[in-house]
């Protein structure tokens, strides 16, 4: 019998990654075993195989079917072979203008002409790049990434390279019908990220009296057509008091997921709205009474506290962010940051970081890790700084520093967030520890959030 892989499952290879297979529409690759790879390498319609479990296997998860002789695959499915390292996925900001005004934001409508942009040949440039490393899915952001006049140009151009949108991040203001009716047609369903910071105040910390009635509409169309809503809520102290009728809100217009942000101390922050951050502790507290409430209601929207806790109410059961792994799954050559190790960020200016949280602090202080509109992405992803920050295991932290070294958390939190390391060391120190966490353990918040919140199964508790 002849067989052919399916058109939406591909073969490939990455240094040292020999065996793997992509479906398209999911983020990551995914391991199989030599054997039923080696038969995969054979379904191209021109080998007879034989029957065995494994091709049975391998038709029972729909990776092949059977066909007639010559038949071939689609050729982006053949084996292609990488000799980078494996990264999967892009965050990839295609301008840093935005159509807003906001109060916490760099890249607001007034600081235009310090915000640059990506041309339409540059992305394009950039896909083939991606392309090439094997990058299969995107997150496209900004600033706003819909004022791109290119931008729904961007999208076909993405599903003609047969890789995938899987997030977009957006204020919401530029969405359409017709928009959506692209995406329908490219079969582009990504999770649509919205922000939408708080009822009441949305037209406040956005600087437009529409912005909340227009960001309301944006959300409904997007449901109305079917696609996943997450909203992403700037919490601070003049907004907080708003989180449950905030939730309530979204959870009636079916938003799949609330997360919460700190609006974090930034100068213009600071400069627009002084002293309305909630320090550390006072918005674990917010966030914990909060958190409280809500799994005492009837919602059933998941929650996403920023670095804190993740409420699946279908379940009722939640996740304590800090809580990274168990003493079982630790290991010294984890990667610092899983997220910078599976996914590249290029910013509007072509800038390479480890993930674009961090863009604005090395763009301050002139630090470029490398730019792929000057130095070959493939390059970057073989041996370079940014490739030295991305894969920095935590045996490098502990090395570099002593109190994660010594701490007995460490093995549990795995140094926490290295953007937030960065962001609160003095020295711009990128194996800093992340004293949000460290605040966490060391001041007791494990067991008041576990004592308050003890009528849901938290899914992985502290081992030491």
């Amino acid at each position: 019998m002849f067989y052919r892989l399916k058109d939406n499952v591909a073969l490939r290879k990455w240094r040292y990654v020999d065996r793997a297979i992509y479906r398209k529409g999911s983020e990551n690759a995914t391991g199989i075993s030599q054997k039923e790879f080696d038969i995969l390498l054979l379904c191209d319609g021109k080998h007879d195989i034989e029957p065995s479990p494994y091709l049975a296997n391998l038709l029972s998860q729909r990776l092949i079917e059977e066909c007639k002789e010559g038949d071939e695959a689609n050729p982006w499915s053949l084996l292609h072979e990488y000799d980078n390292y494996y990264f999967p996925k892009m965050n990839l900001m295609i301008t840093g203008k935005c159509n807003l005004n906001c109060l916490h934001c760099f890249n607001a409508k007034d600081n235009a002409p310090l915000n640059t942009e990506l041309t339409y040949e540059e992305v394009l440039n950039i896909l083939d790049q991606a392309r090439d490393i094997g990058v299969h899915a995107f997150t496209i952001t900004g600033g706003e990434p819909l004022v791109h006049r290119r931008f729904l140009d961007i999208i076909r151009a993405i599903y003609e390279r047969d890789m995938f949108v899987f997030e977009l991040n957006t204020n919401g203001l530029l969405i359409t019908q017709k928009m959506l009716d692209v995406f329908k047609e490219l079969k582009c369903y990504p999770l649509i990220k919205i922000s939408f910071d708080g009822v009441g105040y949305h037209n406040w910390m956005r600087q437009n009296p529409r912005a909340e009635d227009l960001t309301v509409k944006a959300i409904q169309l997007c449901i109305k057509n079917g696609f996943r809503v997450k909203a992403q809520v700037q919490v601070n102290r003049k907004n907080v008091d708003v989180m449950l009728d905030t939730a309530k809100l979204l959870n009636e217009m079916g938003v799949d997921e609330m997360r919460i942000i700190r609006t974090t101390e930034a100068p213009r922050w600071e400069k627009n709205s002084p002293d309305s951050s909630l320090p550390i502790e006072e918005y674990y507290q917010r966030m914990l009474e909060f958190a409280k409430t809500y799994t005492q209601s009837d919602m059933e929207m998941t929650i996403d506290i920023w670095q804190l806790i993740r409420l699946y109410p279908r379940h009722k059961s939640y996740d304590l962010v800090p809580i990274a792994c168990s003493k079982d799954e630790f290991n010294i050559r984890i990667p610092m940051c899983k997220g910078n190790r599976g996914m590249i960020a290029v910013s509007s200016s072509g800038e390479a970081v480890p993930c674009l949280q961090m863009s604005g602090w090395f763009m301050e202080r002139g630090i470029s890790l490398g730019n792929v509109l000057k130095t070959p992405l493939k390059e970057l992803v073989k041996d370079s700084p940014y490739l030295n920050l991305a894969m920095a295991p935590l045996l490098k932290q502990i090395l570099e520093n002593d109190k994660c070294g010594n701490c007995k958390y460490y093995k549990v939190c795995a140094g926490g967030c290295p953007a937030l390391g960065l962001l609160y060391s003095k020295n711009g120190d990128y194996y800093h520890e992340d004293i949000t966490k460290c605040i966490f353990f060391e001041n007791g918040w494990y067991d008041r959030i576990v004592q308050e919140l003890n009528e849901w199964h938290l899914i992985k508790a502290l081992d030491l």
